[in-house]
């Protein structure tokens, strides 16, 4: 069953629910502007790996939240036109409300919401979940960087072309090995068994075969690694 938020629960149940994300965040607010509080989290959420998608209406950050946003590896940002949703999801519970992210911890403000658990409520969590991955679909992903022009900083907002739309329901290995209950190196040995990686001087590479299946090879900034269909039989 829902769960009434007035404006303080409203605050703790979001900040508990960036906190409690293992897998996948999603933050949907017409506004993208960050206080240091939601920084810290986010910031904590990209050393674990945990695939991050803020989407949002109307872009009010400020420079140095800008380089600060372009360094996050696995926070992805995405703009909606006419987006007006407050929306924020992860794996196992999801908050509707009218907080936007930047009215995060102003308990000033006059806000109300529900609070959605998968596992007292699962059929409302899908819908709800199933909402959030359509605005996804038709939002355009960017990345947001500063670039100076002559004397003065522009912010820039280049569609990302290199990582597909479809990457919010796809697994690291190890979130992969987590859901199917192995470990990691176990996940990593059925994968090569299988043929969908291959081990070249003593590194692993992902096979035709995986890139078919819907593989990917990235970069991070601790090192390279893959991305898996959510789905993927193993």
């Amino acid at each position: 069953m829902a769960k009434f938020l007035n404006t303080s629960a409203t605050n703790y149940f979001l900040e508990e629910l960036i906190k409690t994300a293992q897998d996948r965040l999603i933050l949907i607010s017409p506004y993208l502007k960050l206080n240091d509080r939601i920084k810290e989290l986010l910031e904590d959420k990209n050393r674990l790996k945990i695939d991050v998608r803020i989407i949002y209406g109307k872009n009010e950050l400020q420079n140095d939240e800008i380089n600060w946003l372009s360094e996050l590896t696995f926070i992805r940002t995405s703009f909606c036109k006419n987006l007006h949703a407050k929306c924020y999801l992860n794996e196992e519970s999801c908050i509707i409300t009218s907080l936007n992210l930047y009215e995060f911890s102003q308990v000033n403000n006059n806000e109300m919401g529900v609070a959605v658990s998968r596992s007292d409520d699962p059929g409302l969590y899908k819908e709800t979940y199933e909402e959030a991955q359509r605005i996804i679909r038709i939002s355009d992903e960017v990345r947001i960087s500063l670039e100076k022009v002559g004397s003065a900083p522009k912010v820039t907002e280049q569609k990302s072309l290199d990582v597909k739309k479809e990457n919010y329901n796809k697994l690291t290995t190890s979130k992969l090995a987590k859901k199917l209950g192995k470990t990691t190196s176990q996940l990593s040995e059925e994968l090569v068994s299988l043929g969908y990686l291959k081990i070249n001087d003593g590194k692993e590479e992902l096979t035709e075969k995986a890139k078919q299946a819907g593989g990917e090879s990235k970069k991070g900034r601790f090192g390279a690694y893959f991305l898996w269909d959510e789905n993927l039989s193993v």
